[in-house]
């Protein structure tokens, strides 16, 4: 699976606890990334942890490591089960570009027909019957011309595993240009290098050459070695205090049957050194915390290298607002817009591609930069996303990423099961819905223009109106203060520590 560094999610005996005494419902994690959050919301609806994976009669299942096992015995409409089982093709570095390649295949196609056609609108050629055949035709041309173009917010990418691809980038690599050369499965910037003159790019190509008996002409899966693509790489990125960033953005798939999306403000990843072009240092070139950790300075900055995004705003409105004619608050209108139109791109290309289960749900992390010019572009999409808080800015953020993405999986899920219409949402609380399977299929409006407002208040609970298998929580049924249910979560928290103590948590790599 990609990214993974085991392909099976093996648990040591001694991991494997007694049977709770209580009737459940039961959650399993497993692996460290966002397990303590996970299991204080669960533990707060009163539900049990299980430690044996190999248990079917949990009500959900958090897993850093896919397992074909898991899906095998999954029990749709019954059980939850985070990450859908090939969500690469979005979140691999090959899977995104061939969708949003086929994407833009089908969208030029739709373009020449579409203009066939309203040539002969104009022309009042077509009869009233071949009239109302192409009505269904002219709202798919409505709607792709709506699209961006891939070169509007996707870097210039080739597939090295793919001849053609090879020599296609090779002809074109011939001028003083940067590259970035990415393995397609692989997180935390392991495996990444740069193509910094043409002396790199012959170095490269010998290499390829010398294996080339070796790679296969056709598509191979994802986790093969020698999948990897190069990109055009930004080499003029817009600065904070000369230093290079990026933006982690969350696209929550909350429900796959039907499919419900929302996005999610994250936050700012800077380096800890001033960005310098020409230097060999990936830690001036890569923002992700498993990177900065090597730099020297990590320790001492580690705070100043994650920016809540209303600091992020605040920071272009002062420095950037007059001088470049940007509107008031362009991070939290133009910029959020952007993105959120970005992210459903990248889905709709996907979305005929994904399996589809009723109790499937993913939450996935989108990388964004923005270049000198305040143009955005879509860097990666990633599966398991990091959910550690290590710092200050993500005690503040992951938390309420996690209850809410829980708390709206759940809603949903309960709603399915019931027949009733999704909308509206009462735990709706952060997220901004960006598609509704149910409005599309019923012809009702999706929202016109993207929402970019987000509640600013902390968000503090698990809350749930549930009922059934996924019931109420202790403390609300209790009818207890809230003083009194912020006190059993403190309470579920010493839990968890003292129980992480006697049970060491099975490591997996998040992507970062």
């Amino acid at each position: 699976m990609c990214g993974e560094a085991n392909p099976q999610e093996k648990q040591p005996e001694e991991l494997i606890r007694e049977v709770p005494m209580a009737s459940g419902p039961y959650f399993y994690i497993s692996g460290s990334n966002g397990a303590g959050l996970v299991s204080i919301y669960c533990q707060s609806r009163g539900w049990q942890r299980i430690y044996d994976n190999r248990r079917q009669d949990y009500a959900l299942k958090w897993c850093e490591i896919k397992c074909r096992e898991t899906y095998y015995h999954f029990k749709e409409g019954e059980q939850l089960l985070y990450q859908i089982p090939n969500n690469s093709v979005l979140t691999s570095k090959t899977g995104l570009l061939s969708c949003l390649r086929e994407q833009e295949r089908v969208m030029k196609k739709i373009s020449r027909k579409g203009t066939k056609y309203f040539f002969l609108l104009s022309r009042k050629i077509i009869s009233p019957e071949e009239r109302m055949c192409w009505t269904g035709f002219s709202a798919c041309i409505r709607l792709f011309r709506r699209l961006l173009k891939m070169e509007e917010f996707f870097p210039e990418s080739f597939r090295l595993d793919l001849k053609e691809e090879r020599n296609a980038f090779f002809e074109l690599c011939k001028e003083e240009e940067m590259w970035i050369c990415k393995p397609s499965c692989s997180n935390q910037g392991r495996g990444i290098f740069l193509l910094k003159n043409p002396e790199a790019v012959t170095t490269l190509q010998a290499k390829l050459y010398s294996s080339e008996g070796d790679l296969p002409r056709k598509r191979v899966p994802c986790g093969a070695s020698h999948t990897r693509i190069v990109q055009r790489y930004i080499d003029q990125p817009l600065l904070l205090e000369g230093k290079k960033f990026d933006v982690r953005s969350y696209l929550l798939i909350a429900c796959t049957a039907p499919y419900v999306l929302f996005f999610a403000q994250g936050y700012v990843r800077l380096t800890c050194g001033n960005y310098d072009a020409t230097s060999d240092d990936l830690t001036v070139h890569l923002t992700n915390q498993y990177v900065q950790k090597k730099n020297s300075l990590y320790s001492q900055l580690k705070d100043e290298t994650v920016w809540q995004m209303e600091h992020f705003n605040s920071y272009i409105n002062e420095k950037f607002g007059k001088t470049n004619g940007l509107p008031q608050d362009w991070v939290f209108t133009v910029f959020t817009k952007r993105m959120q139109q970005i992210m459903l791109q990248c889905f709709l290309a996907a979305k005929h591609k994904l399996d589809r289960k009723l109790g499937y749900f993913d939450l996935i992390g989108c990388d964004f930069l923005i270049d000198e010019n305040f143009k955005v572009w879509l860097l990666e999409m990633n599966a398991n996303p990091a959910l550690h808080t290590n710092c200050k800015v993500l005690r503040d953020i992951i938390p309420s990423i996690i209850y809410e993405s829980l708390d709206l999986v759940l809603e949903i899920f309960t709603k399915c099961l019931k027949g009733q219409n999704v909308l509206p949402l009462k735990t709706l609380c952060r997220f901004v819905l960006l598609y509704n399977e149910d409005a599309a299929d019923l012809g009702q409006k999706q929202p016109r223009k993207l929402s970019t407002r987000s509640c600013t208040g902390r968000y503090l609970r698990p809350h749930t109106d549930s009922t059934g298998h996924f019931r109420y929580s202790p403390a609300k049924a209790a009818g207890l203060s809230p003083g009194a249910q912020l006190l059993q979560k403190k309470e579920c928290l010493a839990a968890y520590k003292r129980q992480s103590a006697s049970c060491p948590n099975h490591t997996a790599r998040a992507t970062v």
